[in-house]
């Protein structure tokens, strides 16, 4: 007996802020820059991408394109991006085992 798959589409599930920041930040975590640039993609098509390239003033296909699993946005569009869809990055120090974080003075 063979089985019919329907392929999953995460954007699919991501309707509300809550859900969008909480796949970001599991996004960011990993710390693979193409996996989050893939994930901002998926973002992306969850609120609209007509939306988001109006707002950044960059093309539907630029974004599909640069958001793919195999694009590699620019950092420019990257953060273009974060803002249309409401996403900031915030900056803070870790230590990592064995390295100190120099403290300012």
């Amino acid at each position: 007996m063979e089985e019919n798959l329907t392929p999953f589409d995460p954007a699919e599930g991501l309707t509300s802020d809550e859900a969008i920041a909480g796949f970001m930040e599991e996004a960011f975590k990993t710390e693979d820059a193409g996996y989050i640039a893939h994930a901002l993609g998926v973002v992306a098509r969850a609120k609209g991408m007509t939306q988001i390239a109006h707002e950044t003033g960059l093309s539907r296909e630029q974004l599909y394109r640069s958001f793919s699993e195999a694009g590699n946005p620019t950092l420019k569009t990257t953060i273009a991006v974060m803002k249309a869809l409401g996403i900031t990055l915030t900056a803070t120090t870790s230590t990592k085992a064995g390295r100190k974080v120099p403290s300012a003075a």
